[in-house]
């Protein structure tokens, strides 16, 4: 079986990233941009980082700011009825993951309109074209969706997000500028890091996990665990290797996929609007715990790579509580809540049910039974 790895064809990296923006458009011979951003970056400004660059190049642009925290079928319908009227021939995704998963179904769904109900994109859609060309440019630290195939959208109807995998959706250039990222709060540039940490534990140690998505994986832990903290800090370095560390995750668990914490923190997300990365944090040693006997010896170099000391001497018990108590350690470190009050024990049954049919599960390690997730569950309340 042949490993397949999918990547940007072009990123830009570091402070002053987003400079380079104007030569691609006009490299590529983009003639109208739709701008696609949430309301509040419109609001504060961070939007108008790129937006002046546009104004000052002369390159005509429309906003579209109707993108939701967790974008809905309707809120992607909507968009590709703005997008067809603007005249746009690409898009500038400026955001979070909600920005540039509604940018991914837009552009997937004007190139191939036969996916308009959205529903049919769950999973891997057979898809023929290539999306509208996309210019990611992030400005939280934990999706990685600039460099991902992967998009999620939340069925309200339904009351569940459904994952949508397609190597077409790949973004043709990632604009990583630390600096689109500084005006994040404390909370959301803590989540958006345990998200991306939990990425990259679950890319290590999910079932197609290979040579080099380890390595991308290795490292992304690495410097999150040195970084997350000075992040929240709003120190300019911790900055600028978070923006690095979650994209090198995001090559890796976008080609291999990631696991069952995934999948229960979609789940939480579509019934209690629990953010994303939240979601994931408090669920990360949980899985880690239900995951630890089917790992070989990776939370070794987890927790090598997470600052423990003298992991070479440890027994395998040691090595993984070592592992899983580092990650406790970073979560408490910055501020992530350990439950989640919401959850009611009625609604258990179903909470499973929609975990085990997630898109993520499947690459878990370890096979989970219905009650297994719900105990898994049960510890968040």
């Amino acid at each position: 079986m042949a490993n397949r790895i999918s990547l940007n064809g072009t990123s830009y990296h570091g402070f002053g990233a987003i400079q380079e923006i104007v030569g691609e458009i006009h490299s590529r011979g983009f003639h109208k941009i739709f701008v696609a951003s949430d309301p509040d970056l419109v609001k504060f400004g961070v939007t108008a980082k790129v937006t002046s660059l546009l104004e000052k190049a002369e390159i005509p642009y429309e906003i579209y700011s109707d993108i939701k925290p967790n974008p809905t079928i309707q809120n992607v319908q909507h968009g590709v009825e703005a997008f067809r009227a603007s005249g746009a021939d690409a898009i500038v995704a400026i955001g979070g993951g909600s920005s540039m998963d509604t940018s991914k179904a837009i552009g997937i769904i004007i190139a191939n309109p036969e996916f308009e109900d959205v529903r049919s994109l769950e999973g891997v859609a057979p898809t023929k074209n290539p999306c509208v060309p996309i210019i990611a440019v992030p400005t939280t630290a934990g999706t990685a969706a600039e460099v991902t195939i992967n998009y999620v959208i939340t069925d309200v109807e339904k009351q569940r997000k459904f994952v949508c995998v397609d190597p077409h959706d790949m973004p043709i250039v990632a604009v990583v500028d630390p600096d689109m990222m500084s005006s994040m709060p404390k909370g959301l540039t803590a989540s958006t890091g345990m998200d991306a940490l939990t990425h990259a534990i679950e890319g290590y140690t999910t079932k197609a996990a290979w040579e080099m998505t380890d390595m991308f994986h290795i490292e992304a832990i690495r410097l999150i665990s040195e970084s997350l903290r000075d992040a929240v800090a709003n120190k300019p370095e911790g900055r600028e290797k978070m923006a690095l560390a979650q994209y090198i995750a995001g090559m890796g668990f976008s080609n291999v996929g990631l696991g069952i914490d995934h999948s229960m923190a979609h789940t939480l997300s579509a019934h209690y609007d629990t953010p994303h990365g939240v979601a994931c944090a408090m669920l990360l040693p949980i899985s880690m715990e239900f995951n630890r006997d089917y790992t070989g010896t990776k939370y070794r170099e987890i927790a090598r790579a997470m600052g423990v000391e003298g992991v070479d001497s440890m027994s395998q018990e040691e090595y993984r509580d070592a592992a899983i108590d580092a990650v406790k350690k970073l979560s408490k470190d910055v501020g992530i809540p350990e439950k989640n009050e919401r959850i009611r024990e009625e609604d258990l049954e179903q909470l499973a049910t929609d975990a085990l049919n997630d898109a993520c599960y499947p690459g878990n390690p370890r096979e989970a039974t219905r009650e297994q997730v719900i105990e898994m569950f049960r510890k968040l309340m």
